[in-house]
Formats: structure tokens, C-alpha cells, sequence
């Protein structure tokens, strides 16, 4: 199936000049997200931590999670929280806390298994079960999804219809870019609406060439200069009028994580640049405006319902 042929309707074409504006000031309003989860749920130790050592890990996102809190206060920005459902089950006060910062909570599925190793009866359950515990410790009701890896490919689309089905209103998982693990190259850059009424607010890419370059988030955040990162978002604001989508994880502004052993590759992705990430993030934040997910799709015209 070719995701180009599915939205129903795309923000950056149809909605007026202003939609995807901040109210106040004209200026164009990013997304900032945050997908709460333990160092060692990343895809990068799924071979070397085997899921059954993590409820004897000691946790350290909580603790992580507090200091990104504290950034977006003193910065003034509330943002999206994807929640991890075990991670909630095991820390509820930290849902708590979130939620009483005023920042939006949503879901990171139950376990962070790829979708591609669900069939759809298990997919619907993991996505239905995190949402109960994370409606009933934050007292919002969940309106976004994150998949795990960005794990809504080609071969896994038809999980849009089961996240409606579970009372989702919008997800931020079609990243549109080639990558050896996820990524659809030629679905929309933009936010819009699948066909369902699912909206879709994809990561940020640049198309330079052929080549659609990933922007402002995880690793390439953590990579990227400043400076590049920037010039980027810049760029999207003001040549394109569109909002970039910045994520992170917490543990990627944890420099004493544990490192266990595992190919140079792989930890060269999951540490590069941990030490200079706080300092980027907060520079950014000064420089541009962000807002959660949901704040985004309503300045841009969204009804949003779950």
C-alpha cells in the first residue's frame, strides 16, 4: 500500500496561511515531544537485554525525565509526553507529575514492541491497555500514539485503523524517510488526516535531492550541531511554513547510563552526543516556539475527538 494514496488531507495545502501559526505572535509553532522509556528499552539492546531482565534493571528515567521537566519550566513550553505503558504501570507518580506540569500525555504502546512483531488482536491490546492506565493516572484523555522504533511502515499501516479503533485521535509514527529499521520515503512531510480520521504528524525530514534527511530528533539531534539544527528548523518554519517535530527520549540527556557491550555502530548511535544534548535542547527552546502535539493540530484547524 502507498501511503501517498491514503491522506485524506494535508495542513501545509489546505489550511489558511495562519492555521499552523502561533495565535499571538505569527510565528510558526514546533512540536516538542518526549518518548518516556528506560535506556535499556531501546531497539539497540534488543539482542543484548533480553525483556525478561528488565522488571530487575533499576530505573533511571524518572530521574531524567524530572530534569527535562525542569527545562521546559524554566523555558515556559509544554510538551507531548509519549508514555511508555510499563513504565507507567511501574512509576504512576511520574505520569502524575507530568500531568500536573501541564504537559500533554500520550502513548507509547504497553511493552515497546515494534508493531511488526504484533499481529492486530495483539497491536489493538497494547495500544488499548497503555491508554486505560495513562487515562487513569494523568486524568486527560489520551488523544496520540508514538509506535515503538517508528514501527507504522509499508507492511504495518494497518495499524492507523486499529489506534482510531482504540480512541486514539492522532498519531506521530510515519516517519518519512528511508532507514535500515522504519520509515516510509514518499508518504507527506506535513501534517495531515488519513483516510479513517486519523491525523498524522510526522517527524521532521528535509528533501534535498532525492534524499529525504531526517531533522530534529533522537539521533540526529544528537548528532547534528547546533547550528545545522538550527538552520533546519529555520527553514522549515519560514521557507515551508511548517512546524518541525522534535523528539526525544530522556535517557538520551543521561551521561551515566549503563553501556553494555554491543557493536560500536550501534553504541555510537545510542550515546553520540549525549553530553552536549541538554545545552542544544535549551538553546533551541529559547530560539523558537513549542508546544505539545495537540496544541499544534489545534492551531492548525484539527477537530480533534477520540
Amino acid at each position: 500500500m502507498n501511503v501517498a494514496s491514503t491522506p485524506r488531507r494535508d495542513l501545509e495545502e489546505s489550511a489558511p496561511p495562519l492555521a499552523i501559526q502561533h495565535l499571538a505572535s505569527g510565528a510558526v509553532t514546533n512540536v516538542l515531544s518526549i518518548d518516556v522509556e528506560e535506556w535499556f528499552q531501546a531497539e539497540v539492546y534488543a539482542r543484548a537485554i533480553q525483556r525478561e531482565r528488565w522488571p530487575t534493571i533499576p530505573s533511571r528515567v524518572a530521574a531524567s525525565t524530572e530534569r527535562l521537566l525542569e527545562t521546559l519550566d524554566h523555558a515556559r513550553v509544554r510538551a507531548t509526553f509519549f508514555v511508555l505503558g510499563i513504565v507507567a504501570e511501574r512509576l504512576p507518580n511520574l505520569v502524575r507529575e507530568i500531568a500536573a506540569a501541564g504537559h500533554e500525555i500520550g502513548s507509547h504502546g504497553w511493552g515497546h514492541r515494534p508493531i511488526w512483531s504484533l499481529n492486530r488482536d495483539a497491536f489493538f491490546e497494547d495500544v488499548s491497555r497503555a491508554r486505560r492506565i495513562l487515562q487513569e493516572l494523568s486524568g486527560q484523555p489520551v488523544l496520540g500514539y508514538r509506535a515503538p522504533t517508528f514501527s507504522i511502515t509499508s507492511r504495518t499501516l494497518w495499524a492507523t485503523n486499529e489506534l482510531r479503533r482504540a480512541g486514539y485521535a492522532y498519531d506521530s509514527s510515519i516517519f518519512p524517510t528511508l532507514h535500515d529499521r522504519y520509515g516510509i520515503p514518499d508518504a507527506p512531510k506535513a501534517i495531515h488526516q488519513l483516510e479513517g480520521g486519523l491525523w498524522e504528524i510526522p517527524p521532521s525530514v528535509l528533501q534535498l535531492g532525492p534524499l529525504h534527511v531526517p531533522v530534529a530528533g533522537g539521533g540526529y539531534f544528537r548528532l547534528y550541531p547546533l547550528l545545522l539544527t538550527r538552520a533546519a528548523i529555520r527553514f522549515l518554519n519560514q521557507r515551508l511554513a511548517r512546524p518541525a517535530v522534535v523528539y526525544v527520549h530522556p535517557w538520551e540527556f543521561d551521561e551515566d547510563q549503563p553501556r553494555p557491550r554491543i557493536s560500536r555502530l550501534s553504541q555510537l548511535r545510542h550515546t553520540v552526543g549525549i553530553g552536549v544534548n541538554e545545552h542544544k535542547l535549551q538553546q533551541l527552546l529559547m530560539e523558537f516556539r513549542f508546544a505539545s502535539c495537540e496544541e499544534a493540530l489545534t492551531y492548525a484547524g484539527a477537530a480533534l475527538s477520540a
